[in-house]
């Protein structure tokens, strides 16, 4: 199970992730998404907070990542956390507008991933 909000800024952001972690949330378990990548991983570094990567993804879909445009990253990103397609186009939008999308996940794993 999952939440989302969607803020404006950093600030709303640090706020989100301060009532996430009062219902039982660890940073571990939030990611924060911005369209920019900077803008990301800079807010995600300040947030202390997790990026997605193998762990979420699996190793294929990381490496597929790498081809696709940003928003189809983004997406793919918000899916591997719970989101279903719809719920992660539309999140996506979002994102277009400069918003920021904060998701509170404690099952964010890629149940698709296979050993090798």
């Amino acid at each position: 199970m999952y939440k989302v909000q969607t803020v404006e800024n950093a600030v709303e952001a640090k706020k989100e992730i301060d009532m996430f972690t009062s219902e039982g949330y660890t940073k571990d378990d939030i990611y924060v998404f911005a369209h920019d990548k900077h803008r990301s991983k800079h807010i995600t570094e300040a947030t202390n907070t997790e990026s997605t990567g193998i762990k979420e993804q699996g190793i294929l879909e990381s490496m597929g990542n790498m081809f696709n445009s940003r928003g189809d990253e983004l997406r793919s990103k918000m899916k591997s956390v719970g989101m279903n397609q719809a719920e992660a186009d539309a999140y996506e939008e979002e994102l277009d507008k400069g918003k920021l999308v904060i998701v509170a996940s404690k099952e964010a794993t890629n149940n698709n991933a296979k050993p090798f």
